[in-house]
């Protein structure tokens, strides 16, 4: 089953400078307007999910 993406509250990150298209920032800048989240947070709960994607097509 898959899990649903939740936009995440702020914690404490390291920073790492990452390049995106501009087209994808765009469309997570609109997905987080008018919440506490920011484009960082975004990105790691993105990236947390596709790993545990990952991981359940490993153990298929």
């Amino acid at each position: 089953m898959r899990k649903e993406f939740k936009i995440p509250a702020p914690k404490t990150l390291t920073n790492k400078s990452v390049r995106f298209p501009n087209a994808v920032i765009e469309r997570v800048e609109e997905a987080i307007k008018g919440t506490k989240c920011n484009f960082s947070l975004f990105v790691v709960e993105a990236v947390k999910n596709a790993l545990d994607d990952l991981d359940e097509q490993q153990k298929e």
